[in-house]
């Protein structure tokens, strides 16, 4: 991994055009091709980006990141280099979920409706840039669902889930994929976050997922 702290602007050409003026920043290149754009502000969210497979090249001017199909142009103008550093960073190791994590998804899989009225399974793991989603689903309108489990459902967890949306919905054809949180507890706040982004939380019943006790029935008044 490559990382650089320079005085720089960025020009983006592509979906649309946007360009950043002159500051000092934090630029990311990834061995894979990614290259991310940071400030000192904004939290985790690059202020610009482009995701592999890319063609990077350096110029004097600076450096110049190109899909390697398509018209996506990331230009980096560097005024002046402040440090310049790589790190040798070896494979990468996957993220390993706690036993009740995995255990959840795999039940939750089983019995896609538990997380939403009429869901189906389209495939468990969907695969983004950044990381799998958990389970990926369809409802009774097939719109597309992108489900995140945990045993405890908190801030972090609607964060995660957040970015995954953020990378789903760039495909036109999924552009108005909905989130669920799915977990045994949700934090209160976690709750209040994610109404404030319109994702569903739903608690499970790890026993009642697995057989070992009947749901509680709840009684309606007329």
């Amino acid at each position: 991994m490559r990382l650089i702290v320079a005085r720089c602007a960025i020009d983006y050409r592509g979906r649309l055009s946007t360009f950043l003026p002159e500051a000092v920043r934090l630029l990311m290149i990834k061995s894979d091709g990614s290259v991310m754009v940071h400030s000192d502000r904004g939290g985790y969210r690059p202020e610009n980006w482009m995701v592999p497979p890319t063609v990077i090249e350096e110029t004097d001017e600076g450096i110049v990141v190109r899909k390697h199909r398509g018209e996506e142009r990331l230009e980096i103008l560097i005024s002046e280099r402040l440090s310049d550093v790589s790190h040798e960073m070896g494979e990468a190791a996957p993220l390993v979920k706690d036993g009740v994590e995995r255990e959840l998804q795999e039940l939750l899989a089983a019995a896609p409706a538990t997380c939403g009225d009429g869901f189906r399974l389209v495939r468990r793991e969907w695969p983004t840039d950044i990381g799998p989603v958990d389970l990926m689903c369809r409802d009774r309108e097939d719109d597309w669902i992108a489900v995140e489990i945990k045993r405890t459902g908190t801030i972090e967890a609607v964060e995660q889930l957040t970015r995954y949306l953020e990378r789903i919905r760039r495909d036109p054809a999924m552009g108005s994929c909905r989130g669920v949180l799915a977990a045994q507890e949700i934090r209160p706040q976690a709750r209040v976050l994610a109404q404030g982004r319109g994702i569903d939380c739903v608690e499970v019943d790890l026993d009642v997922l697995r057989g070992e006790r009947e749901p509680e029935l709840t009684l309606f008044a007329a």
